[in-house]
């Protein structure tokens, strides 16, 4: 079972902090040199996030096992795979990385550090999009972790590259993301009051994944 120690909870915060740095610094930089084509703008977003990921993973995977999203340690711990007060702790450090690491960006970008989006995100359609952005991302896990384990780094990496764009939230699949991006009025922000119905979305999913691994990925004892 995972457990919260100091290595695992600073490895929780700080892959998070750079997973944001990147989602809003990449958006920054991305808008600034798209010359208004939001859709490049968009593709200038979307392969950092996809990379670091990659990175990130890598890293810390073998150390705390990489969640840097309370969707997906809420998963492991329906699975019992983390117990509550180390699943707390975890969402905690990787809230409070991900707002240090949107601070770090407008900080590299020269904007300034304290922030609140005025970006509208709502409505059933990107809520329902969370949802399914964030089911697609926890089985992804579950089902790469039970047919080749090495591999989970690309499979997040590719999973969040594609469903930035089949998704009409852009895939934000992520509670501590939505959280922090609530504190960046950048390309990649979201107006706070909608990130509630974002996180409720994201947490379903997650469970609904949770519960069709559990018996698609079952192993066949006939």
């Amino acid at each position: 079972m995972t457990q919260a120690t100091p290595r695992t909870l600073t490895a929780e915060a700080l892959g998070t902090a750079f997973l944001l740095a990147t989602v809003v610094g990449s958006g920054i930089m991305a808008e600034r040199l798209a010359g208004g084509n939001v859709a490049i703008a968009l593709l200038g977003n979307t392969i950092p996030t996809g990379a670091i990921l990659y990175v990130l993973i890598t890293l810390f995977g073998p150390i705390s096992g990489a969640h840097f999203n309370p969707a997906v340690t809420f998963g492991f711990f329906l699975r019992r795979e983390i117990g509550a007060r180390a699943a707390i702790a975890y969402v905690a450090m990787q809230i409070i990385g991900g707002v240090l690491g949107v601070w770090a960006a407008h900080l590299m970008f020269e904007l300034p550090v304290l922030q609140a989006s005025e970006t509208v995100r709502t409505g059933p359609a990107q809520w329902f999009a969370e949802i399914v952005a964030a089911f697609g991302l926890m089985f992804a896990i579950l089902a790469t972790l039970r047919a080749k384990p090495d591999a989970v780094a690309m499979v997040v990496g590719l999973y969040i590259t594609a469903a930035y764009w089949f998704t009409a939230s852009t895939s934000f699949a992520n509670p501590a993301v939505t959280i922090a991006r609530g504190f960046s009025n950048t390309f990649a922000g979201i107006r706070p009051v909608d990130v509630p119905a974002f996180v409720i979305a994201q947490l379903v999913g997650a469970a609904l994944a949770v519960a069709l691994a559990r018996w698609l990925l079952a192993e066949d004892r006939s």
